[in-house]
């Protein structure tokens, strides 16, 4: 039997040696020397296309090597050109992808073989850092190839007019639908119309939405489309049947109530503590309390527990992505952030302790593991109100199987209620991640199934392990069951302190500024009430007294009036109008503390 016959289902027969048109040495070579010897099916069908100069518009599943499928043409094309070598700042060939831990992998992967190009420079291109110091960068050393984000590529473009696109050979927009739905569709098209139109162009998307497709329209000229499915097998009938998963991943769900959540994750940390797992999260806060309150409960000291989110600064997210990758076992806890296009090597288990807001996330979430034809587990947590999601995914082709609650969980919500209690940071971070998640719960794609009305507060604030319900609008009207809650007794609130004694006496004094202006605003009050008070003579401002179904009607035109205005204030944190804590004092959030 042949030793290097490829064993990996995932992979094809073809191995890159053999495809044509050929590729060069230098390529080869660097393939052999990464340990690529066989073909995903989307390389095998992506590369020779792009190769022969032909546009595609590539629709596959998550972790079937798109990268390679549009790193390893685009350097053969850059070396077939005419203009090769180019001149220090003429661009050959741009990627584009929608975040900058996409753009940065993508860098890292193409070096290996960017470097077989004599004089060509690659430079990558995101945020969270100086633009003065990219533009340094690209003046002193110059650049061919440009990687990077929508936003700062477009805004490098604008700004430097020493940068030649007339050469330019090809353009890749890599996770296309997922540019569309983070709303860069202006960056792109402006980048789009600074190119030349007699390039190559390839796009790759996880989804074919209707945007995408026009955007394919748009930036491409005659496309080949190739369509790359997982093979799974159907449980029902046993037949192997088209997948929006991976063939090695099995996918399970768990139902639970909110307040019995907490305690089944730390018993699904527990009994895989030698594994790597990313467990999902929906809102940034909720990471950043998770992070926080499950590193102080005492089973789970052994275990790497390492957040990330989109409100990091970039540097700490940098950092927190390398030391998860370079790990052996842990927990990555995370948002969205991380569900397109990362690969992290061996990641065992995904566990998504909120279903996604947008259903088409679960596909891209549950696909960081079982990656190119390796095997993984992925696990979801469902309300028993959520559980028509099953039957969702179901005909989305994405079946789950039942996995039972655990019946030797340990209650964890008094180890978290006592760290609240002894430190304020705790407290006030579990505040703000429950508030996040309540307001985010009301944006779910699937309103009809995540229904928000019939959210259990109580239950859930038990789940967070809150030591009293917060003091907003949602809890305020009533208008969700806050049956389940058990508030601590004997506890005074405004006295637990913050461990870091710097943030307690900067409380100390905001709490001091605080009084005094509630005082002065009595005093001025009592001021207004002496002067306007209604004589008996005057009847016009004489209180009447409103019957009970007239105080309802106006409570409720009132609640309305506030939910409105908090629903328009969310929207706008989330386009980057306003910042959160803008948010919170507009909605009266910062009092919850």
């Amino acid at each position: 039997m042949d030793s290097s016959a490829n064993i990996n289902k995932a992979l094809t027969e073809t191995r890159f040696s053999d495809l044509e048109p050929p590729l060069s040495g230098d390529i080869i070579e660097a393939l052999n020397q990464s340990d690529f010897e066989f073909c995903t099916p989307v390389q095998a069908a992506t590369i020779p296309l792009l190769c022969s100069y032909k546009d595609v518009a590539v629709d596959a599943a998550t972790g079937s090597g798109k990268t390679l499928a549009f790193v390893v043409p685009l350097v053969e094309i850059l070396r077939r050109s005419t203009s090769f070598p180019p001149k220090p700042h003429q661009v050959m060939g741009v990627i584009i992808s929608p975040t900058r831990e996409l753009s940065t992998q993508i860098y890292n992967v193409a070096q290996p073989f960017v470097s077989t190009l004599a004089n060509v420079n690659s430079v990558l291109l995101v945020g969270g850092r100086e633009v003065r110091a990219d533009m340094k960068i690209i003046e002193e050393e110059g650049c061919n190839l440009l990687i990077g984000t929508p936003g700062r590529l477009s805004d490098i473009m604008e700004r430097m007019e020493i940068l030649d696109f007339r050469n330019l050979e090809i353009l890749i927009l890599d996770e296309a639908d997922r540019l569309l739905e983070m709303g860069f569709q202006r960056q792109v098209n402006y980048i789009i119309s600074r190119l030349p139109k007699q390039r190559r162009t390839g796009l790759f998307s996880a989804t074919q939405t209707e945007g995408v497709e026009e955007l394919a329209k748009a930036g491409l000229r005659n496309p080949v489309r190739v369509e790359v499915r997982a093979e799974a097998k159907s449980e029902s009938s046993q037949q192997l049947t088209n997948s929006k998963t991976p063939s090695g991943l099995h996918l399970e769900y768990i139902e639970c109530e909110a307040d019995k959540k907490s305690s089944q994750l730390v018993d699904l940390l527990i009994k895989n503590s030698d594994k790597k797992l990313i467990v999902f999260f929906m809102t940034c806060a909720s990471v950043d309390y998770w992070g926080l309150v499950l590193s102080k409960i005492p089973a789970l000291k052994s275990i790497s527990l390492i957040p990330i989110h989109g409100d990091m600064k970039q540097n700490a997210r940098d950092k927190a992505l390398a030391s998860f990758t370079k790990a052996s076992s842990g927990a990555l806890l995370c948002t969205d952030v991380a569900a397109r296009g990362l690969d992290i090597p061996g990641i065992d288990y995904v566990v998504q302790y909120d279903p996604p807001q947008d259903p088409n996330m679960f596909n891209h979430r549950a696909g960081r593991t079982a990656r190119l034809g390796r095997l993984g587990k992925a696990i979801v947590f469902l309300l028993p109100k959520e559980e028509a999601y099953v039957e969702f995914m179901r005909i989305r082709r994405v079946p789950l199987e039942e996995r039972k609650c655990s019946e030797d969980a340990s209650d964890v919500i008094p180890i978290i209620r006592s760290a609240a209690m002894k430190d304020r940071a705790v407290l006030e971070k579990g505040l703000k991640a429950f508030v996040s998640f309540v307001r985010a719960y009301k944006e779910h794609h699937c309103s009809f199934i995540f229904r928000w009305k019939e959210l259990e507060i109580g239950k859930l604030a038990m789940g967070y392990g809150l030591l009293y319900l917060p003091s907003m609008s949602e809890v305020k009207q009533h208008r969700l069951s806050s049956e389940g809650f058990t508030p601590v007794e004997g506890v005074k609130f405004d006295e637990i302190k913050f461990k870091d004694k710097s943030r307690e006496k900067q409380r100390q004094q905001n709490l001091q500024v605080r009084k005094e202006k509630r005082q002065e605003e009595k005093r001025e009050k009592g001021k207004r009430k002496r002067v306007d008070a209604p004589t008996t003579n005057d009847p016009k401002k004489a209180s009447r007294k409103l019957t009970g179904k007239q105080r309802q009607t106006i409570q409720t035109a009132e609640d309305d009036e506030v939910m409105d205005r908090d629903y328009k204030l969310m929207i706008k944190v989330k386009k980057g109008l306003i910042k959160e804590d803008e948010y919170e004092r507009l909605t009266g959030d910062d009092d919850l503390f």
